[in-house]
């Protein structure tokens, strides 16, 4: 039986998980990635609230997201 904390936060740690999967699967399918991404597990212990890490990445990863997400902002502007 876990803690309190653990229990009442068992839907924000499945929601982050989730977040940071589905972005880590669409940066690959567009050839991009962020290697070092990852949840801030032991803030989220702390505090309850858990946050996505987005890491380091070189310029270019960064400028192919960018790219990525200028593209879809085009497109979800023209529908």
């Amino acid at each position: 039986m876990g803690s309190i904390l653990t229990r009442v936060t068992e839907e924000q740690r499945r929601a982050a998980a989730c977040a940071l999967e589905d972005l880590l699967a669409v940066l690959a399918l567009a050839g991009a990635d962020l290697p070092d991404a990852e949840i801030d597990w032991h803030y989220g212990r702390l505090t309850g609230s858990y946050l996505i890490d987005l890491g380091c990445a070189p310029p270019d990863r960064i400028g192919r997201i960018a790219d990525l997400l200028r593209k879809g902002l085009r497109f979800e502007q023209q529908a």
